[in-house]
């Protein structure tokens, strides 16, 4: 196969889950330093008003993949998966040429089943997957490679209803078992962080051993692997900041606590809410200290920027940084307390739906803001661009009319390339 031209570039598309712009740029005015997250946007451009379609995981990473809305990928719940047949950009530079990778999170299939994915299906020949349930290929690496360290690792497990844990593996473990044991014997709090919980601790192993060091390790194994001469496609994605918020313990003290901004108002209290609020029948913060999980979730921010640092570095070491061009974004937001809630989901606010966006890599404008309002559909009509290569189209009816083109674009995103380039 060919690649879209002559001299096809590399292309990073790099996600973490659940990360608002608004905590991004709370970040950058002084609560926990992110100076790889700043040197990529100096690189680049940064979209200031930016949202996601469906602030959902699978839906608004359905629509990343894809460039289609959740109506027009059928992704409306994370109870959903994608559709192998709808046409996704990893396939088109998978068939052009490029060699393309996976490492993460995807959740383009319902996680709770328990069930192996073959997600080279969507386009992908090489894949690592580690999602937020956190069993699989990374608790079982931890359990091979850092065996001190398994008992603490299965005790962060977060999803333990799916189906499966209780067979598996070849010896047919009783894992579920095994997690609820390793979750007695955890302390969750200690010196530095009385106040943690469950939900909300520094990871209780080193940051070499954590979920995001090894998504790491395994795309820039990747990068290393692929011969020179041939353009490749990393898909890095982090499950971090996504709750439980767990940073590595030495993280945690580099958040300037005292410039935590504080939580907008639950306006919505007095008001004659919608019907689905009837299920928060007072503020997160009645039972929760918003400060401590903010906290934790700025320590989560500071170690994805050491891992984003370590990326680039590869890129460079590879000799692939100059020539590549590098997508970060986000699948949605998390209210964090803002307005009395926690999460995401049917709550439409800001810290919900506004994410970050950085498209860097050669003929962008270094270190611009953009004001012009974006979402996550432009992200597939993006990469085609990038790689030189048509969308996807859709036949056209025969209307008779001779002057009417036989297909039709089928994406209703943009590429961002005439606004990155000026």
């Amino acid at each position: 196969m060919s690649t879209g031209s002559p001299t096809a570039p590399d292309i990073l598309l790099m996600m973490v889950d659940q990360l608002g712009a608004r905590w991004l740029e709370a970040a950058h005015e002084g609560v926990v330093d992110l100076p790889n997250l700043r040197r990529l946007q100096e690189r680049g451009v940064t979209f200031a008003n930016a949202y996601t379609n469906n602030p959902v995981c699978s839906p608004a990473r359905a629509t990343v993949a894809t460039g289609l809305s959740s109506h027009g990928h059928g992704v409306t719940e994370c109870g959903y998966a994608l559709d192998p047949q709808v046409p996704t950009f990893m396939r088109a530079l998978q068939q052009a040429g490029w060699r393309t990778g996976a490492f993460g999170k995807l959740h383009l299939v319902p996680q709770v089943t328990g069930e192996p994915v073959d997600y080279t299906a969507y386009g992908f020949d090489v894949v690592h997957v580690s999602e937020d349930q956190r069993t699989g290929e990374w608790l079982d690496w931890v359990e091979r490679t850092h065996p001190e360290h398994y008992q603490a690792a299965q005790a962060t497990v977060w999803m333990t209803m799916l189906r499966g844990l209780d067979d598996y593996g070849p010896d047919h473990r009783d894992l579920r078992a095994e997690i609820e044991r390793a979750r007695k014997s955890v302390r969750w709090a200690t010196a530095d962080c009385p106040e943690a919980d469950s939900e909300a601790y520094p990871l209780p192993f080193p940051a070499e051993v954590s979920q995001s060091a090894w998504i790491t390790d395994r795309a820039l194994e990747f990068i290393a692997g692929v011969p020179a001469q041939t353009p490749l496609f990393a898909h890095v994605s982090y499950v971090q900041p996504h709750n439980p918020f767990a940073p590595p313990a030495e993280y945690v003290p580099r958040v300037a606590t005292d410039r935590i901004p504080e939580p907008l108002g639950a306006e919505w209290l007095p008001d004659h809410t919608p019907a689905y609020f009837d299920r928060y029948p007072e503020p997160s913060w009645a039972d929760r200290s918003w400060r401590h999980d903010r906290r934790m979730y700025f320590a989560d921010l500071a170690h994805l920027d050491a891992e984003l640092g370590r990326l680039l570095d590869g890129l460079a070491q590879a000799g692939r940084l100059e020539n590549a061009h590098i997508v970060f974004t986000s699948d949605h937001g998390e209210l964090l307390h803002d307005h009395g809630l926690l999460g995401k989901w049917e709550r439409h606010y800001d810290s919900c739906i506004r994410i970050p966006f950085v498209v860097c890599g050669p003929g962008t404008m270094a270190g611009t803001t953009r004001t012009e309002l974006v979402d996550l559909t432009d992200v597939a009509p993006t990469i085609y661009a990038l790689a030189g290569l048509p969308e996807p189209e859709l036949p056209r009816p025969d209307l008779g009319r001779p002057l009417v083109p036989e297909r039709i674009g089928m994406l209703p995103g943009q590429s961002l390339l005439p606004l990155c380039r000026g």
